[in-house]
Protein backbone atom coordinates (compact mmCIF):
# COMPACT_ATOMS: atom_id res chain seq x y z
CA UNK A 1 0.00 0.00 0.00
CA UNK A 2 1.53 3.44 -1.23
CA UNK A 3 2.20 5.51 1.94
CA UNK A 4 0.21 9.13 2.30
CA UNK A 5 1.79 12.81 1.94
CA UNK A 6 1.01 15.80 3.03
CA UNK A 7 2.52 18.21 0.85
CA UNK A 8 2.53 22.10 1.13
CA UNK A 9 4.75 24.78 -1.17
CA UNK A 10 2.86 24.63 -4.68
CA UNK A 11 5.13 27.11 -6.63
CA UNK A 12 7.54 26.73 -10.31
CA UNK A 13 8.47 23.64 -8.79
CA UNK A 14 6.78 22.23 -6.02
CA UNK A 15 3.53 22.44 -7.91
CA UNK A 16 5.09 19.86 -10.53
CA UNK A 17 6.43 17.62 -7.66
CA UNK A 18 3.42 17.45 -5.99
CA UNK A 19 1.07 16.49 -9.23
CA UNK A 20 3.80 13.60 -10.08
CA UNK A 21 2.90 12.19 -6.99
CA UNK A 22 -0.21 12.32 -7.08
CA UNK A 23 -0.48 10.81 -10.37
CA UNK A 24 1.36 7.83 -9.20
CA UNK A 25 -1.69 7.00 -6.99
CA UNK A 26 0.12 8.03 -3.59
CA UNK A 27 -2.62 9.84 -1.18
CA UNK A 28 -1.47 13.48 -1.53
CA UNK A 29 -3.30 16.72 0.60
CA UNK A 30 -1.81 19.86 -0.62
CA UNK A 31 -1.90 23.30 0.77
CA UNK A 32 -0.42 26.38 -0.48
CA UNK A 33 -0.73 29.73 0.66
CA UNK A 34 -2.55 30.57 -2.95
CA UNK A 35 -5.21 28.10 -3.48
CA UNK A 36 -5.15 28.31 -7.23
CA UNK A 37 -1.89 26.35 -7.22
CA UNK A 38 -3.66 23.94 -6.28
CA UNK A 39 -5.27 23.28 -9.33
CA UNK A 40 -3.47 21.19 -11.43
CA UNK A 41 -2.13 18.63 -8.66
CA UNK A 42 -6.07 18.56 -7.56
CA UNK A 43 -6.51 17.32 -11.30
CA UNK A 44 -3.99 14.78 -11.18
CA UNK A 45 -5.62 13.26 -7.59
CA UNK A 46 -4.34 15.29 -4.60
CA UNK A 47 -6.98 16.51 -1.91
CA UNK A 48 -6.93 20.42 -0.61
CA UNK A 49 -6.18 21.15 2.97
CA UNK A 50 -6.92 24.45 4.47
CA UNK A 51 -3.72 24.56 6.31
CA UNK A 52 -0.71 22.66 7.00
CA UNK A 53 -1.49 20.75 10.01
CA UNK A 54 -4.32 19.49 8.15
CA UNK A 55 -1.91 18.54 5.27
CA UNK A 56 0.48 16.81 7.61
CA UNK A 57 -2.20 14.68 10.45
CA UNK A 58 -2.31 11.41 9.80
CA UNK A 59 0.14 10.80 6.78
CA UNK A 60 3.15 9.28 6.44
CA UNK A 61 5.27 11.80 5.62
CA UNK A 62 5.13 15.57 5.25
CA UNK A 63 6.62 17.81 2.27
CA UNK A 64 7.50 20.87 2.19
CA UNK A 65 8.99 22.82 -1.09
CA UNK A 66 8.97 26.43 -0.15
CA UNK A 67 11.18 29.27 -1.35
CA UNK A 68 13.17 30.21 2.09
CA UNK A 69 14.51 28.71 5.65
CA UNK A 70 11.97 31.67 7.18
CA UNK A 71 9.16 29.91 5.04
CA UNK A 72 10.04 26.37 5.73
CA UNK A 73 10.27 27.32 9.48
CA UNK A 74 6.90 29.05 9.28
CA UNK A 75 5.22 26.37 7.35
CA UNK A 76 6.31 23.56 10.38
CA UNK A 77 6.60 25.66 13.59
CA UNK A 78 4.03 28.44 13.54
CA UNK A 79 0.55 28.34 13.86
CA UNK A 80 -1.57 25.72 12.50
CA UNK A 81 2.07 24.48 11.58
CA UNK A 82 2.96 20.44 10.08
CA UNK A 83 4.83 19.55 13.64
CA UNK A 84 2.52 19.51 16.14
CA UNK A 85 0.24 17.63 13.84
CA UNK A 86 2.41 14.78 12.34
CA UNK A 87 2.18 11.07 14.12
CA UNK A 88 5.07 9.65 15.77
CA UNK A 89 6.85 7.96 13.26
CA UNK A 90 6.38 9.52 10.51
CA UNK A 91 8.80 11.70 8.07
CA UNK A 92 9.47 15.55 7.10
CA UNK A 93 11.04 15.75 3.65
CA UNK A 94 12.07 19.00 3.15
CA UNK A 95 12.61 19.90 -0.66
CA UNK A 96 13.46 23.53 -0.12
CA UNK A 97 16.81 25.19 -0.25
CA UNK A 98 17.91 25.68 2.99
CA UNK A 99 20.99 26.21 4.99
CA UNK A 100 23.07 23.18 6.83
CA UNK A 101 22.28 24.35 10.10
CA UNK A 102 18.78 25.16 9.92
CA UNK A 103 17.82 21.67 8.24
CA UNK A 104 19.54 20.35 11.39
CA UNK A 105 18.08 22.69 13.92
CA UNK A 106 14.55 22.17 12.19
CA UNK A 107 15.64 18.09 12.35
CA UNK A 108 16.40 18.26 15.74
CA UNK A 109 12.68 19.74 16.91
CA UNK A 110 11.43 16.95 14.66
CA UNK A 111 13.51 14.39 17.00
CA UNK A 112 11.65 15.39 19.78
CA UNK A 113 8.46 14.50 18.83
CA UNK A 114 9.74 11.34 17.45
CA UNK A 115 9.39 12.62 13.76
CA UNK A 116 12.08 11.62 11.28
CA UNK A 117 13.63 14.18 8.91
CA UNK A 118 15.07 13.79 4.96
CA UNK A 119 16.29 16.55 3.13
CA UNK A 120 15.60 16.08 -0.23
CA UNK A 121 16.53 19.29 -2.33
CA UNK A 122 16.32 19.10 -6.03
CA UNK A 123 18.12 20.60 -8.92
CA UNK A 124 18.22 20.58 -12.86
CA UNK A 125 15.39 22.91 -13.87
CA UNK A 126 11.56 22.54 -13.75
CA UNK A 127 11.57 21.52 -16.75
CA UNK A 128 13.20 18.40 -15.67
CA UNK A 129 10.25 18.36 -12.36
CA UNK A 130 7.73 18.51 -15.45
CA UNK A 131 8.61 15.52 -16.68
CA UNK A 132 9.67 13.69 -13.43
CA UNK A 133 13.17 13.51 -13.73
CA UNK A 134 14.61 15.93 -11.41
CA UNK A 135 17.65 14.97 -10.02
CA UNK A 136 17.20 14.72 -5.85
CA UNK A 137 19.94 14.95 -2.89
CA UNK A 138 19.63 12.98 -0.05
CA UNK A 139 20.74 13.56 3.46
CA UNK A 140 18.82 11.42 6.21
CA UNK A 141 19.24 7.96 7.88
CA UNK A 142 19.49 5.35 5.15
CA UNK A 143 16.69 3.29 6.56
CA UNK A 144 14.25 6.23 6.25
CA UNK A 145 15.35 6.99 2.70
CA UNK A 146 14.56 3.17 1.96
CA UNK A 147 10.93 3.88 3.46
CA UNK A 148 10.04 6.81 1.34
CA UNK A 149 12.21 6.19 -1.93
CA UNK A 150 9.09 5.33 -4.19
CA UNK A 151 7.23 8.25 -3.35
CA UNK A 152 11.12 10.20 -4.19
CA UNK A 153 11.13 8.31 -7.61
CA UNK A 154 7.38 8.79 -8.29
CA UNK A 155 8.05 12.73 -8.16
CA UNK A 156 11.82 13.22 -9.33
CA UNK A 157 14.68 10.63 -11.51
CA UNK A 158 18.38 10.07 -10.51
CA UNK A 159 18.57 10.78 -6.59
CA UNK A 160 21.90 10.97 -4.33
CA UNK A 161 21.96 9.74 -1.02
CA UNK A 162 25.24 11.86 0.47
CA UNK A 163 25.19 11.48 4.03
CA UNK A 164 23.63 12.81 7.34
CA UNK A 165 21.16 15.80 8.09
CA UNK A 166 22.83 18.89 6.05
CA UNK A 167 24.90 17.50 3.58
CA UNK A 168 22.50 17.68 0.95
CA UNK A 169 21.75 20.87 1.60
CA UNK A 170 25.63 21.79 1.42
CA UNK A 171 25.86 20.80 -2.33
CA UNK A 172 22.14 21.67 -3.56
CA UNK A 173 23.52 25.65 -2.99
CA UNK A 174 27.06 24.27 -4.91
CA UNK A 175 25.30 23.37 -7.79
CA UNK A 176 22.95 26.27 -7.61
CA UNK A 177 26.16 28.40 -7.66
CA UNK A 178 27.53 26.97 -10.63
CA UNK A 179 24.49 27.64 -12.41
CA UNK A 180 24.86 31.42 -11.18
CA UNK A 181 28.29 31.49 -12.82
CA UNK A 182 27.43 30.00 -16.10
CA UNK A 183 24.78 32.39 -16.62
CA UNK A 184 27.32 35.11 -16.40
CA UNK A 185 29.93 33.66 -18.31
CA UNK A 186 26.68 33.26 -20.81
CA UNK A 187 26.66 36.78 -20.94
CA UNK A 188 30.08 37.33 -21.72
CA UNK A 189 30.54 34.91 -24.32
CA UNK A 190 27.31 35.51 -25.89
CA UNK A 191 28.29 39.09 -26.39
CA UNK A 192 31.76 38.45 -27.55
CA UNK A 193 30.17 35.81 -30.44
CA UNK A 194 27.78 38.69 -31.47
CA UNK A 195 30.29 41.67 -31.73
CA UNK A 196 32.46 39.15 -33.87
CA UNK A 197 29.73 38.64 -36.41
CA UNK A 198 28.95 35.05 -35.33
CA UNK A 199 25.07 33.93 -35.97
CA UNK A 200 23.81 32.87 -32.55
CA UNK A 201 21.48 30.32 -33.64
CA UNK A 202 24.45 28.74 -35.09
CA UNK A 203 26.72 29.43 -31.76
CA UNK A 204 23.86 27.63 -29.55
CA UNK A 205 23.93 24.33 -31.33
CA UNK A 206 28.13 24.74 -31.86
CA UNK A 207 28.17 24.98 -28.25
CA UNK A 208 26.01 22.44 -27.32
CA UNK A 209 28.23 20.07 -29.47
CA UNK A 210 31.05 20.99 -27.41
CA UNK A 211 32.77 21.34 -24.30
CA UNK A 212 32.01 24.20 -23.37
CA UNK A 213 28.14 23.23 -23.02
CA UNK A 214 26.43 22.79 -19.88
CA UNK A 215 22.67 22.22 -18.85
CA UNK A 216 22.34 25.73 -17.64
CA UNK A 217 23.61 26.69 -21.47
CA UNK A 218 21.48 24.02 -22.85
CA UNK A 219 18.00 25.06 -21.18
CA UNK A 220 18.82 28.94 -20.33
CA UNK A 221 20.24 30.40 -23.16
CA UNK A 222 17.24 30.09 -25.36
CA UNK A 223 15.29 31.57 -23.01
CA UNK A 224 18.08 34.61 -23.37
CA UNK A 225 17.75 34.60 -26.87
CA UNK A 226 14.35 34.81 -27.44
CA UNK A 227 13.97 37.72 -24.85
CA UNK A 228 11.82 36.17 -22.13
CA UNK A 229 14.24 35.22 -20.14
CA UNK A 230 11.54 33.01 -18.20
CA UNK A 231 13.48 30.29 -16.31
CA UNK A 232 10.67 30.06 -13.35
CA UNK A 233 13.69 31.27 -10.74
CA UNK A 234 13.65 34.59 -9.66
CA UNK A 235 16.34 37.06 -8.88
CA UNK A 236 15.31 37.28 -5.31
CA UNK A 237 15.56 33.16 -5.05
CA UNK A 238 18.98 33.25 -6.86
CA UNK A 239 20.83 35.95 -4.43
CA UNK A 240 19.17 33.63 -1.54
CA UNK A 241 20.85 30.74 -2.55
CA UNK A 242 24.17 32.84 -3.20
CA UNK A 243 24.21 34.17 0.17
CA UNK A 244 24.14 30.30 1.47
CA UNK A 245 27.34 29.62 -0.52
CA UNK A 246 28.87 32.91 0.40
CA UNK A 247 27.92 32.71 4.14
CA UNK A 248 29.30 28.78 4.15
CA UNK A 249 32.62 30.02 2.98
CA UNK A 250 33.34 32.13 5.74
CA UNK A 251 31.81 29.21 8.36
CA UNK A 252 34.22 27.25 6.64
CA UNK A 253 37.46 29.29 6.04
CA UNK A 254 37.13 28.84 2.15
CA UNK A 255 37.32 32.15 -0.24
CA UNK A 256 35.49 32.09 -2.56
CA UNK A 257 36.77 34.95 -4.86
CA UNK A 258 34.66 34.00 -8.05
CA UNK A 259 30.93 33.56 -6.41
CA UNK A 260 31.45 36.90 -4.74
CA UNK A 261 32.33 38.76 -7.97
CA UNK A 262 29.48 37.04 -9.28
CA UNK A 263 26.89 37.72 -6.36
CA UNK A 264 27.37 41.32 -7.11
CA UNK A 265 26.26 40.93 -11.14
CA UNK A 266 23.24 39.38 -9.28
CA UNK A 267 22.97 42.45 -7.00
CA UNK A 268 23.23 44.41 -9.93
CA UNK A 269 20.92 43.12 -11.89
CA UNK A 270 18.16 42.54 -8.85
CA UNK A 271 18.72 46.76 -8.53
CA UNK A 272 18.06 47.50 -12.04
CA UNK A 273 15.28 45.24 -13.19
CA UNK A 274 13.91 44.12 -9.82
CA UNK A 275 13.24 41.08 -7.24
CA UNK A 276 10.80 39.24 -9.12
CA UNK A 277 12.89 39.49 -12.52
CA UNK A 278 14.34 36.03 -13.63
CA UNK A 279 18.03 34.93 -13.00
CA UNK A 280 18.63 35.06 -16.89
CA UNK A 281 18.29 38.58 -16.83
CA UNK A 282 21.52 39.21 -15.46
CA UNK A 283 22.69 38.51 -18.90
CA UNK A 284 21.05 41.98 -19.60
CA UNK A 285 23.27 43.71 -17.87
CA UNK A 286 26.08 42.56 -20.67
CA UNK A 287 23.42 43.37 -23.22
CA UNK A 288 22.95 47.07 -21.78
CA UNK A 289 26.64 47.26 -21.85
CA UNK A 290 27.67 46.43 -25.10
CA UNK A 291 24.54 47.60 -26.96
CA UNK A 292 23.48 44.50 -28.26
CA UNK A 293 20.37 42.52 -27.86
CA UNK A 294 21.44 39.09 -28.04
CA UNK A 295 18.34 36.92 -29.93
CA UNK A 296 17.90 34.45 -32.34
CA UNK A 297 15.26 31.90 -33.04
CA UNK A 298 15.94 28.11 -31.88
CA UNK A 299 14.16 25.62 -33.04
CA UNK A 300 11.94 24.22 -30.33
CA UNK A 301 13.20 20.81 -31.34
CA UNK A 302 17.05 21.61 -30.35
CA UNK A 303 16.27 22.30 -26.84
CA UNK A 304 16.20 19.82 -24.35
CA UNK A 305 13.11 21.04 -22.91
CA UNK A 306 11.23 19.69 -26.04
CA UNK A 307 12.43 16.26 -26.24
CA UNK A 308 10.63 13.39 -24.50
Amino acid sequence: MNKSYGFVGLGELGGKLASNLAKSGFPVRVHDLDPTRAAVPIENGAIWAETPAEAAEGADGFISCLPSPAASNAVMTGKNGALDAMKPGSTWLEMSTTEMAEIKRLGALAADRKVETLECPVTGGVHKAAIGEITVFVGGKAKVLADHRPALSAMCGPLFHLGGLGTASVLKVITNMLTFVDLVAAGEVLSLAAKAGLDLKQCYSAIRASSGNSVEFETYVPRVLEGSYDSGFTMALTLKDIGFVTALGRDLGVPLKLSTLVEQHFVEAKARYGAGAWAPEVVRLMEETTGMALRAEIDPEDEPAARP
